[in-house]
């Protein structure tokens, strides 16, 4: 670290700090779909990753269809919106058939949907192939933006920053803006009670799973801009994505978003002066070390049980 010159220093963490910016914005959109399914209703979905990948693929494969046709520059927006409505109609079917059977069971969700992302991961296997596939990405997504000699911020990472902020938008308008969003609070604080004033508790169940699992396919559909992908791309996403709605507290959105930014943050700049592992397990034993303290997380929510 100190054989660098000052200049040198400004410009690494300027471009670490935006790397984990990029980072940042693909773990919070993955911890904002497992959050709103954790904090609802207690399941540990440890398929969440599999839903990131269906998403992924989607976009993939949307890509190949655009490039038959030469409509690269035009797919991409259509690829997200896909991408979002398959891996909500998946996640609604799952929650159907299997997740609302384990309610009130959080080992056995988390071994079930860990069996199931086993299956999900064979599945993409046996479609796809086990190598890993890239999209064709249009060309307002290609090149970089150096705002001086020694910066270079790619594009494709200022736009799933702004895709995951508009998603936060978004969500923070249907928890708290939207009447579903005041059922689904209401759920969460007191069901009996939900249920007792005429609420549809187990319709808000189902619909909190698949929009979870909708939000973790445009996690996917951003993936593929930053990342090749493979029937396991998703798995590798999932301690980080538990780590930050654990660490900032199940339930909480503006836990969520703080949670993401600092362990993206942290990862990304101890992972270039450290190796890999080593940024990973300092960024580890700080989590551990503040929920000693406060193993709520950040920002709890406060509930009535």
């Amino acid at each position: 670290m100190f054989d660098y010159t000052a200049a040198e220093m400004t410009s690494i963490f300027v471009m670490q700090s935006f790397s984990g910016l990029s980072m940042f914005s693909v773990l919070l959109l993955m911890a904002l779909g497992l959050a709103i399914i954790f904090g609802q209703m207690g399941v540990i979905n440890m398929a969440h990753g599999e839903f990131m990948t269906i998403g992924a693929y989607t976009t993939v494969m949307l890509s190949q269809i655009a490039e038959a046709y030469g409509a690269v520059s035009y797919y991409f927006i259509f690829a997200i919106i896909l991408s979002f409505l398959i891996a909500f109609a998946v996640g609604y079917f799952i929650e159907f058939i299997m997740i609302r059977h384990l309610y009130k069971r959080p080992l056995d969700t988390l071994l079930a949907t860990w069996g199931l992302s086993l299956v999900m991961q064979q599945i993409f296997r046996s479609s796809f192939g086990a190598k890993e596939v890239s999209a064709h990405l249009p060309e307002w997504l290609l090149g970089s933006f150096a705002p001086t000699d020694t910066i270079d911020i790619p594009l494709n990472g200022l736009f799933v920053m702004a895709l995951a902020a508009v998603v936060t938008g978004s969500v923070y308008l249907i928890l708290f803006r939207s009447r579903w969003g005041l059922n689904m609070r209401a759920t969460v604080q007191n069901r009996t009670m939900a249920g007792a004033v005429g609420i549809n508790t187990k319709k808000v169940d189902r619909m909190t799973y698949a929009l979870g699992c909708g939000i973790a396919g445009i996690a996917g559909a951003a993936f593929t801009t930053i990342a090749s992908t493979g029937p396991t791309s998703g798995s590798l996403y999932i301690v980080d994505s538990f780590m930050v709605v654990v660490f900032g507290g199940a339930a909480s959105l503006l836990g969520t978003i703080a949670s993401a930014f600092g362990i993206a943050q942290a990862q990304s700049i101890l992972q270039f002066f450290l190796s890999s592992s080593m940024g990973k397990m300092a960024t580890l034993m700080f989590i551990v070390a503040v929920l000693m303290v406060k193993p709520e997380g950040l920002f709890a929510s406060k509930l009535r049980k």
